[in-house]
């Protein structure tokens, strides 16, 4: 049971980081992994290649936490390649809904994120407000243009996997930014499903490369800032989440960008302008506030099994 828990924890996670502007970061925190998770990759350090080195297997995986890396791993894993497909027909057919889904979700956590909080100081608000708006800014961004380039997707793969532990910071809409998101998220990861093993592979390979090594070294920087300064890391934490609400909104005009690859002509998001409020009087304004209550609902449920300070 507690196995299957946290492979639904690293499932949720995975959901979230094939979905630009959600945070796979915040879901970790909302269910109680997020700390572990962050001092598990903190471990991948030089005394354990020294236990690797000596052939240590067992010292090196209990050392790194292995067994709860692993079941994470393998739901998130899961989540990438069958989420991809199931968001990009969500996009297409349900949009709002599915934003509507997501901004509950982010909403109803902000006031647990704040309670992490120990003690609320100068620093602490000024933290939040500051995260706040780095979130919300993120929205107005605007998208560059991609490349197939192994050096420029490893370079993708270390930022936007770095993003993807940052909760509030959308790891998916980063890799929008960099004009990678398209060809990573969708093309590669929905080549892989559909047995184009090469073409996703010479994608894949560098962006995971890249993805690794900027996990293993952000990881250290998030574990001795929590040790270091841990309320006021809460508390930009929580000004991320709430900034990001601003990208979540369901009503706004999506942009897209058309172009030709393989020979055939698509096209991919390329950022968001023109936020509304909607029509409180159509049925499906209040079909997406279902949605939302839905994934409010989902937090309550996750806070419920959550493992803090990993207990289990």
């Amino acid at each position: 049971m507690c196995e299957l828990r946290r492979f639904l924890k690293g499932f949720a996670i995975g959901s979230a980081n094939v979905i630009p502007g959600v945070s796979g970061g915040t879901i970790a925190v909302i269910t109680g992994v997020y700390e572990r998770l962050i001092e598990a990759l903190n471990r991948f350090d030089a005394t354990t290649a020294r236990l690797l080195l000596r052939f240590d297997f067992r010292g090196a995986w209990g050392r790194v936490d292995g067994r709860f890396l692993l079941v994470i791993g393998i739901g998130v894993a899961v989540s990438i390649v069958t989420m991809a497909r199931a968001m990009e027909w969500g996009f297409a057919h349900h949009p709002v809904l599915v934003w509507a889904f997501f901004f509950g979700l982010i909403f109803a956590s902000i006031p647990s994120l704040g309670s992490l909080v120990k003690g609320w100081s100068l620093g602490s608000v000024l933290g939040l407000v500051a995260g706040a708006g780095v979130g919300g800014a993120m929205a107005f961004l605007q998208p560059a243009s991609g490349s197939d380039n192994v050096i420029y997707l490893s370079l993708c793969g270390a930022i936007s996997t770095c993003s993807m532990i940052i909760p509030g910071l959308s790891g998916s809409f980063v890799l929008l930014l960099m004009g990678g998101y398209k060809l990573v998220m969708v093309d590669a990861v929905n080549s892989l499903t559909e047995g184009e093993i090469g073409r996703s592979l010479n994608i894949l390979v560098p962006f995971l490369v890249g993805g690794v090594a900027g996990l293993v070294i952000l990881s250290r920087i998030l574990s001795w800032l929590f040790r270091a300064v841990h309320d006021l890391m809460m508390a930009v934490i929580t000004g991320f989440v709430a900034g990001s609400l601003v990208l979540i909104w369901p009503w706004k005009i999506t942009l897209t960008e058309k172009f030709t690859r393989d020979g055939e002509e698509t096209e991919k998001v390329a950022g968001f302008e023109g936020w509304f409020f909607p029509d409180m009087a159509a049925g499906s304004t209040w079909v997406a506030f279902g949605c939302m209550l839905a994934g409010a609902g989902l937090v309550f449920f996750g806070a419920r099994f959550g493992e803090r300070g990993g207990a289990t």
